[in-house]
């Protein structure tokens, strides 16, 4: 029994240093057979059950550290790939659209997972980069308007210095546009560059890499090609039912399907260098889209075509226990932008800091799936609109906070198109149906579709009985989110801008300095505002806040007529000293006859406040429809004295457009195109 007891003994005390070491197990047999085989006296013999006992134990050593190996291989960092292609809905071959050419994309979903309910939170490139890149929703970092220029907290990160902080090799080629002001991307990028790849970093590093693809942006189809240069034949394309078949339409869908071909081979190239490099068995692929695009009432607008984004993740092997389903299986999880941060960082085994907004779905650090979506719409170029949308499995609902705004609102960056431009047309001559005419009217309140039965989200269910839990269970998601969030979209941005001066956005939320709950209240009532809410609206006008007044002015501008019992509290209100204030006010007043004064506010305000501020005041220019040499004259000294060719000063791109659509001859950068 000793010698059975010390062989045991010798057996462990050697096999439990050594169990990651080559050729243990020989070792620990060797020692073991040599321990069994020595005697009291000194003689050796062949003890039989000892010898079996302990072989019985280097066997299961052999298999047990065996094991071991390939778990530790299989639980090393994996590298992390992201192809991410430009203003494209999920027009692919895998996801069931016969018009589609994508045969690289279509085999990635067969090696891995198609998620089928994967959305932008914002449907433009600035503001859903910035919810990615942070793992915060833009409009809780202050960065819902396209080209923001608002700081970030020190609390938010841009999540690759985590990645980088763990010892990941993390590099970007080439399109930032994350929507704040950036100081140093040094500290987020080993490199980020038209020339940066995870070839260069250092041996067995893992990495984490970002390839952007241009070719489907917007911009595609700015510029038309001659039909007989296009694969696709615009006689064959499906046209949507809020389009008109025009020939441009038809045109520019072709073109757009051509480009989608082009980008799926682009997509091929990066994976077979991915292959060529010895790494496609450790690194974990993900394919999405910026967000939905591109022709006229998809990018930019809060509906499936503007936020469904095409979603693939290809996970290796080694990595397989992280797989949601198995290969080749579409996966029906509802996932947002938001939610990639946080998966990235549980996929390199880092827990998700607390101020993440969204829930990881892969990795040992996964969650629960969300029931709900969420989605925002705030300033697009040099148009204001507000809207808010939710999403679960089949039902989307739109909250729109400035019904009183058509959805075409013309944008200079889209009107480069010549299928929106014959849209126009056709809208213009009267040859529209009701459907096709619905984009260039004012909004409804709230919209709800059923997407299984409604793909193209173009039979509002809002006011349908039949629909009404519906309509209420979504409402009240979305007021519970905007609050959760802290949605910094309920406060203009001009004044925001003045509020947080030396501070951020965030962190002045979050400082007990502002009741955001007070303003989306008033936000929500003055939203859904009747004639019965004139003496509330009225109440907002004499508010301390100056968000709480700008949102009784707009709760006026949506009763109007009803409040023309008030007008002269709505001119002593003129006095206010917010500029967005009194620009709605004199929209309300201007609607109600007093339009001398309401034209003299407007061309005051264009003379002071700020960027944004200005840029709302020619907003509400243009909606008026001036034609008096006053207000032409005063737009532009204001356009020669303030231009210069930067594409971010919306103010001048405003004026651009109403110099131009008063004809007026501009003596400052008369070729300069935004």
């Amino acid at each position: 029994m000793k010698d059975d007891i010390g062989g045991v003994s010798v057996f462990s005390i050697y096999l439990l240093p050594k169990t990651v070491e080559k050729g243990f197990w020989l070792k620990t047999m060797y020692v073991s057979i040599k321990t069994f085989m020595i005697s009291r006296s000194g003689h050796f013999f062949w003890n039989l059950k000892s010898v079996r006992q302990h072989l019985m134990l280097g066997v299961f050593a052999m298999l047990f550290v065996l094991g071991s190996c390939e778990k530790a291989a299989e639980m090393q960092p994996p590298n992390i790939l992201w192809i991410v292609s430009e203003d494209n809905s999920p027009y692919l071959g895998c996801y069931g659209d016969s018009l589609a050419n994508t045969p690289n994309l279509d085999k990635l979903a067969l090696e891995g997972h198609l998620y089928t309910h994967a959305y932008a939170n914002a449907p433009v490139c600035a503001p859903a980069r910035n919810t990615i890149i942070t793992g915060v929703y833009a409009n809780a970092n202050g960065s819902q308007h396209m080209r923001s220029q608002n700081a970030l907290s020190e609390t938010v990160r841009f999540f690759p210095e985590y990645l980088r902080e763990r010892g990941y090799y993390c590099t970007n080629n080439a399109k930032e546009d994350y929507n704040t002001v950036i100081v140093n991307t040094k500290n987020i990028w080993d490199e980020s560059s038209k020339t940066a790849h995870y070839k260069n970093r250092k041996e067995g590093q893992p990495f984490f890499h970002i390839r952007n693809i241009h070719t489907t942006h917007e911009s595609s189809i700015h510029d038309s090609l001659p039909s007989s240069a296009l694969a696709h034949r615009p006689g064959e394309m499906v046209i949507p039912p809020y389009h008109p078949t025009t020939e441009d339409i038809k045109h520019d869908w072709a073109q757009y399907y051509d480009k989608i071909t082009q980008m799926d081979a682009e997509v091929g190239s990066i994976l077979q260098e991915l292959e060529d490099s010895g790494q496609a068995e450790n690194t974990i692929v993900f394919y999405y889209s910026d967000h939905g695009g591109v022709l006229a009432r998809s990018k930019r607008y809060l509906f499936e075509t503007g936020t469904h984004v095409p979603f693939i993740v290809r996970i290796p092997e080694k990595y397989k226990e992280w797989r949601p389903s198995k290969v080749g299986v579409k996966v029906e999880r509802m996932i947002s932008f938001v939610d990639l941060a946080p998966t990235v960082l549980s996929l390199a085994d880092i827990t998700p800091p607390d101020y993440l907004q969204g829930r990881a779905f892969l990795g040992k650090l996964a969650q629960e799936a969300p029931k709900y979506v969420h989605m925002f719409k705030g300033r697009m170029d040099e148009r204001y609109d507000m809207s808010r949308a939710v999403r679960d499995k089949r039902y989307r609902y739109v909250k729109n906070y400035m019904p009183f705004r058509t959805y075409g609102q013309p944008l200079s960056y889209l009107f480069r198109a010549r299928s929106i431009n014959s849209w126009q047309r056709e809208w213009e001559s009267g040859n529209l149906d009701d459907i096709q005419s619905l984009f260039w009217k004012s909004k409804p309140r709230e919209e709800l579709y059923d997407t299984e039965n409604d793909p193209w989200e173009v039979n509002n269910l809002a006011d349908d009985p039949a629909y009404s839990p519906i309509l209420l269970r979504m409402r009240e998601e979305n007021l519970n989110w905007v609050n959760r969030i802290g949605d910094s979209g309920f406060i203009p941005e001009a004044e925001l801008i003045q509020l947080t001066k030396g501070t951020t956005v965030y962190d002045f939320l979050r400082s007990g300095d502002v009741n955001l709950s007070s303003i989306i209240d008033a936000a929500e009532k003055a939203s859904t505002a009747s004639s019965d809410s004139l003496p509330i609206l009225l109440e907002y006008l004499d508010s301390e806040n100056s968000a709480i007044r700008f949102w009784g002015a707009t709760g006026l501008r949506i009763i109007q007529n009803d409040a023309k019992s008030e007008i002269e509290k709505l001119k002593q209100a003129m006095n206010d000293d917010s500029i967005t204030v009194t620009n709605v006010l004199s929209e309300v007043l201007y609607n109600l006859g007093e339009h001398d004064m309401a034209r003299s506010k407007l061309i005051e305000n264009l003379e002071k406040g700020n960027h944004y501020s200005r840029v709302h005041t020619l907003n509400v220019i243009d909606v008026l429809d001036f034609d008096d040499n006053v207000t032409k004259q005063a737009m532009l000294r204001f356009y020669e004295r303030n231009f210069e060719n930067d594409r971010s000063r919306y103010d001048l791109r405003m004026g651009r457009y109403l110099l131009k659509k008063w004809g007026l001859k501009i003596n400052s950068g008369p070729d300069y195109k935004f």
